[in-house]
């Protein structure tokens, strides 16, 4: 299985891709994580419409077809770690490539959010994206250590 975090935005501080870094190589060769950084639209005087038109395309691009789509949204379904460990099995056991879709400063084309196969959210908080990176890998690792019986989540 594979799970594609796709991320509008380019940079993200040392400190953040350091932290990302150390929980993506802790996964098992069976379940290969990979992050797609796409480019933030430049703002000037564009409409947020054309800016989510062009961000689109780019996260779109970056998925490869046949995969589930899960957006990040804070409109989402609430998600406890048991829950979110419940969906990484059901992904695995249908055997689904997933694609995790983290938007940019002015979030995602709502068009592109209601057609996602899921929308869940991490936070109550407003987080900077580059915590929302280091969380949602973290979390990701997290679930797959509750399902392995590993004992990175002890209760």
């Amino acid at each position: 299985m594979r799970l594609t975090i796709v991320a509008v935005g380019l940079h993200v501080p040392d400190w953040a891709q350091t932290a990302y870094d150390d929980y993506a190589k802790r996964f098992p060769p069976e379940l290969k994580v990979e992050l797609k950084a796409v480019k933030t639209e430049p703002r000037g005087s564009k409409t947020v419409e054309t800016l989510y038109a062009a961000e689109r395309k780019r996260i779109e691009a970056a998925i490869p077809r046949g995969t589930r789509i899960v957006v990040l949204d804070e409109r989402g379904t609430n998600l406890t770690t048991k829950a979110l460990a419940q969906r990484l099995k059901g992904w695995q056991l249908e055997g689904d490539d997933v694609a995790l879709v983290i938007g940019g400063p002015d979030g995602l084309d709502p068009e592109f959010k209601a057609k996602a196969h899921e929308r869940v959210r991490l936070s109550d908080l407003t987080l900077p994206h580059a915590m929302v990176r280091v969380l949602l890998i973290e979390q990701l690792y997290r679930a797959w250590s509750v399902n392995a019986g590993h004992p990175y989540h002890r209760e």
